[in-house]
Formats: C-alpha cells, structure tokens, sequence
C-alpha cells in the first residue's frame, strides 16, 4: 500500500478558490483548511463584540470587520478568518484588495474544535503581527474572555474575566466590552436576555 503525498498548492491557487466558493477556508505552506460552521452560542458571541466595537469606535479612525475578511500573517505565510477584525489608521491590503495585512485587534471566538489551535499555533502566528496590540479568546461554553494585550517589545499581558460584572478593557483602542454584554442572550452562561 503506498501514501500518496498531499498535494501542495500555491497561493495563487487558494485564493482562486477562495473568490469561486462561498466556504472559507485556511492557508498554510501549501495546505488548505477548510472552516467549520459556527453554533448559535459562537453567532450571538460575535455579533455582541461587533456591535459593540462598533458602538465604542464610531467617529475613531478604526474599522470593525466580521468574519468574511481574510487576515494574512506575513510572518508564516497564514491566510485566516478571524472572526472579529479591527483595523486602526489606514487599512493595508495585499494585492488584489480582499486579504487585510495589518489588524489592530483580533478576536477569536473558542470551539471544541478549535480551541487548541487558537490558543496555540494561530495564537503564536497572530502575535508576529507588528500591527497586533491586542487579541481576545472568548469562551463559547463558559463565561470566560481573555484578553492579550501587547506591552512594550514583544511582550503580551493576559487579562481574564468570567464575571457578569467584568469588563475587558481595550485601552489601545480606548474601550471597554463588559462581559454581561458579550454573553447577552447565550443560552445557559448569558445574561438576561433584553
């Protein structure tokens, strides 16, 4: 029995198949990913922190971006879809427009299958990011956010809330996103619904 090699394909080749379909998918030294579907938790999780960031950073030169913007990592070669993406100052983009090079923020909502790599791997690809001042792991099945915030060089500060009356304080940005705000409506760990 013989193991065929994967076959390994350019960049090109991934975004050519990234604009023809409407999955996403992950890029990394010639393999390609594809990316799951989110639960109701992980959907209402995200739209909270958008809606939120969008509320505190109207009228700031920053731009609050949802999961269909692909992030490159210049650094390892990562093309991903964070599922929150900020961008302070002047967005840059790789050629042809459609994959942003220099978030402010990122935001990664956990999954079963996903946590490991997003505490690990990506999270060690996402703080290469010279533009990177901070990074946000939110729990889907727990009340639990943590947020990584750049100090001076390279080093990273983790802060972690799982309290309704926590807040997690982005002073890069000069927000705040309260922790009941962010589980509002999430089934068994939110708040209230209202």
């Amino acid at each position: 029995m013989s193991l065929q090699p994967h076959r390994r394909h350019t960049v090109e080749e991934y975004l050519e198949l990234e604009r023809s379909t409407r999955e996403k998918h992950e890029y990394l030294r010639g393999e390609i990913f594809a990316m799951g579907g989110a639960s109701e938790a992980h959907n209402l999780i995200v739209g909270n922190v958008l809606s939120g960031l969008h509320q505190q950073l109207r009228g700031t030169p920053c731009r609050v971006y949802p999961s269909d913007l692909r992030v490159k990592i210049d650094r390892t070669g990562l093309y991903t879809y964070p599922d929150i993406v900020v961008a302070c100052g002047e967005p840059q983009f790789e050629q042809p427009g459609d994959t942003l090079v220099n978030p402010t923020l990122l935001v990664e909502v956990l999954s079963e299958s996903s946590e490991a790599y997003d505490r690990g791997k990506k999270s060690e690809q996402y703080r290469t990011l010279a533009s990177l001042t901070d990074y946000l792991l939110i729990a889907q099945d727990r009340m639990l956010v943590e947020h990584y915030g750049r100090q001076t060089g390279d080093r990273w500060l983790l802060t972690a809330a799982s309290r309704p009356d926590d807040a997690i304080q982005i002073l890069s940005l000069g927000c705040a996103l309260p922790i009941a705000e962010i589980y509002r409506n999430v089934q068994g760990i939110g708040a209230a619904a209202g």
